[in-house]
């Protein structure tokens, strides 16, 4: 289970609620680390510019962990998924399709059963429909493995 907090450039908030499987798979496994990943499925809301909106999303996500020990595992991951939204405007902004990608790069740490981690997502239409004015946001999450 996964909580996010984080804030765009403009001052919107977006706190997600995910819930994550592990992929079952490495793959180029070396002394250094190994790729792997997870699949997420979250509910989004973002709060800002004087609106809110609602979204659903689903991501696979690729990670390349570097395993230091048992108990501390850093990584760093990159994921591209999709997402449905409530609304197509959101203050200014007029993303002009409920329907967006969802892409993200970040860094982080798992200790044991908690993981940490930094997070830069954006959110946009890939030019499907225009105006297209897509939504970055940097993101601190933190997991929960039960």
């Amino acid at each position: 289970m996964t909580l996010d907090y984080g804030q765009s450039q403009d001052g919107i908030a977006i706190y997600r609620i995910g819930l994550r499987r592990a992929f079952e798979t490495h793959w180029f496994e070396s002394t250094s680390g190994y790729l792997s990943g997870y699949w997420e499925g979250s509910l989004n809301y973002w709060n800002g510019k004087g609106d809110e909106n609602y979204g659903i999303a689903f991501s696979p996500v690729f990670t390349y962990i570097f395993p230091l020990s048992a108990a501390y595992t850093p990584y760093v991951e990159a994921g591209a998924g999709v997402s449905l939204w409530r609304r197509v405007r959101m203050g200014s902004r007029n993303l002009s399709s409920a329907f967006l990608f969802e892409d993200r790069i970040g860094a982080g740490l798992r200790m044991n059963a908690w993981d940490f981690c930094l997070r830069f997502m954006h959110y946009s239409n890939a030019d499907i429909k225009l105006p297209n004015d897509g939504i970055d946001i940097g993101i601190l999450s933190v997991s929960y493995s039960f």
